[in-house]
Order: C-alpha cells, then sequence, then structure tokens
C-alpha cells in the first residue's frame, strides 16, 4: 500500500497558500532549500509536478491546484478533529455544493434544491449553472458533491452514478394572448406556430421534435437557446410558445403571466442526481432525492 507523507503535504500546502517558498519558510520555520527537497519528494510520490516556475513566479500546475484543494479539506478536517475531540464547537456549518445543469429551468432547479436547505440545519448551498460537461468535470474532481441533470451519467464520458428523481411530461405555454389562439385546434395549431425551442443536441429537443412530427405538425423555430431562463424572457414577450415541465406549468405560469396552450405527456423530462457515489450519502442531497420521489414528482 502507497502512503501519503503528511508533512510532506503540509509544507507543499503551505507554499500554495503563500505562493512563495521563502514566505512559506518564515511560516514553517524551515530553510528554502529544505522546503524545496521535500516538496520533490511529494512530487516523485505522486509522479506528478506540482509547481511550475513563471518567470520569478511559483505557480501551481493543474494538477497542482487540485491537489491544493484536497490539502485545504484534509487540514480543515484535521483542526475540526482537535477541536472535537476537546468538546468545542468546529465552527464549520455543513455545506453541499450543487452543480445545476442550464437546461434545467430555474424554478424546477429550486424546487429540486429547496428540500435540502430545509431538512439540514444551517446549511451553506453553493450552486454552479453551466453545461453539463462541465458540471461532470467538475464533479469528477470532487469539487461538486452532487449534479443535477436531465441525462443519466451512463451518457457522458465521467464514470459517475444516476440517481433517478422523477420525471413530468411537458406544458406548452405562451403568451396570453398568443396562448388563446394556439389553444384553439391544439395540437394541429401548432404547425407554423413560432416556437422557442431548446438547443440542438438536447434531449428536450430531440423528444419534442419526434413528438411534433408525430403529430404531423411543424412548428416555426423562430429561436434556440442553451440558457432555459433566457428562452422564457423571451416567450413571455409573445415571441413564441415554449415547452416547459407539467409539474412546474402552474408556478411558471404565475410567474411569467403566460397561458398554458397545451399538454404532450409522451414526452418525458426526466431528472437524475449524479454523483460519484453508487449510493447517496450526503445527508442534503438524500433529502433533496427524498422529496423529489415523495413529493415533488408523486
Amino acid at each position: 500500500m502507497e502512503w501519503l507523507n503528511y508533512h510532506h503535504l503540509l509544507y507543499f500546502w503551505t507554499v500554495a497558500r503563500n505562493g512563495s517558498i521563502a514566505r512559506a519558510g518564515e511560516e514553517l520555520r524551515l530553510s528554502q532549500p529544505t522546503l524545496s527537497t521535500q516538496i520533490k519528494k511529494l512530487e516523485e510520490t505522486l509522479g506528478v509536478k506540482l509547481f511550475e516556475r513563471q518567470g520569478r513566479r511559483l505557480v501551481l500546475t493543474d494538477v497542482g491546484r487540485t491537489v491544493q484543494r484536497y490539502a485545504d479539506e484534509i487540514f480543515r478536517t484535521g483542526r475540526e478533529l482537535q477541536l472535537a475531540v476537546k468538546g468545542l464547537p468546529t465552527g464549520q456549518r455543513p455545506r453541499l455544493a450543487a452543480g445545476v445543469a442550464d437546461v434545467i429551468p430555474k424554478i424546477m432547479a429550486e424546487l429540486l434544491l429547496r428540500p435540502a436547505l430545509e431538512a439540514v440545519p444551517d446549511l451553506t448551498l453553493a450552486c454552479r449553472e453551466g453545461p453539463l460537461p462541465q458540471l461532470m468535470a467538475a464533479l469528477s474532481l470532487h469539487e461538486l458533491d452532487v449534479v443535477l441533470s436531465d441525462t443519466p451519467a451512463a451518457e457522458t464520458q465521467v464514470k459517475a452514478f444516476s440517481h433517478p428523481l422523477g420525471e413530468s411530461g411537458v406544458s406548452f405555454l405562451a403568451e396570453p394572448q398568443l396562448a388563446a389562439g394556439l389553444r384553439r385546434r391544439f395540437p394541429r395549431s401548432l404547425d407554423g406556430a413560432p416556437a422557442l425551442l431548446p438547443a440542438r443536441g438536447t434531449a428536450l429537443r430531440r423528444d419534442l421534435e419526434a413528438w411534433f412530427e408525430g403529430e404531423g405538425v411543424r412548428p416555426l423555430a423562430v429561436a434556440e437557446f442553451d440558457d432555459t431562463a433566457l428562452l422564457t424572457a423571451f416567450g413571455r414577450r409573445g415571441l413564441g410558445f415554449f415547452a416547459a415541465p407539467t409539474v412546474i406549468a402552474a408556478e411558471v405560469c404565475a410567474q411569467l403571466r403566460v397561458a398554458p396552450v397545451g399538454r404532450a405527456e409522451e414526452v418525458r423530462e426526466r431528472y437524475f442526481a449524479v454523483s460519484v457515489e453508487r449510493r447517496l450519502r450526503h445527508p442534503a442531497v438524500v433529502a433533496l432525492a427524498d422529496a423529489a420521489r415523495s413529493r415533488t414528482f408523486r
């Protein structure tokens, strides 16, 4: 079994925090040659380069930044351990770092995450929104505890586990005057109607196009969006109809002052909590998963 020398890790961590071997040496009361030697031994143990020279500056490599994040957690946990065995408060709030795929509507994301805040007292929730590949990369580096996605992990390049939260059909919504016209003869009324669609390649876009084809209608795609917030902002202005999960359709209508056109329950929006763990362990993630399955998508 390979063992990590935590003295070497401490020296690396101190240099990384100070940005200088000289300043780190003053803090640790060690000579610069001694520190350099110990860090080189850590690099040999890990088989990677942790620092590189840029002129006179010492800069962390990409791997070095990853090691620093782990060292932050290791030494923070060590401080908490010392306080805990002395019966003193650790002063640390529980934290959940959650990634939200940008194709998930903001209202849906809030609905899924809210139970975590309700279930875990004093929880600090850190949300990151973005394209799924970026979030999955962050998950693989343990920068995130969970990623909320509309596609399972099997469709990504990262080894992770998908925990189904539930699914919903979709409702078509539009500005009230436009919705009133489209509601008549739905779904035939969608043929040639202005549509605001999710970006090509997304699961929802593929499912919508298959449904349109099955119904024999061909809406006019006036705009395509990666960001659902921007899509709905255009939708509330009457530039076209758009799809939203039926489970949040009433709230979307109330917030954006839009109206329902019709439903396509055959189009299923699926939601997953993706983690690097086969079994969910973070209490906040367990709480949001339980709430989604028992209440939100019941």
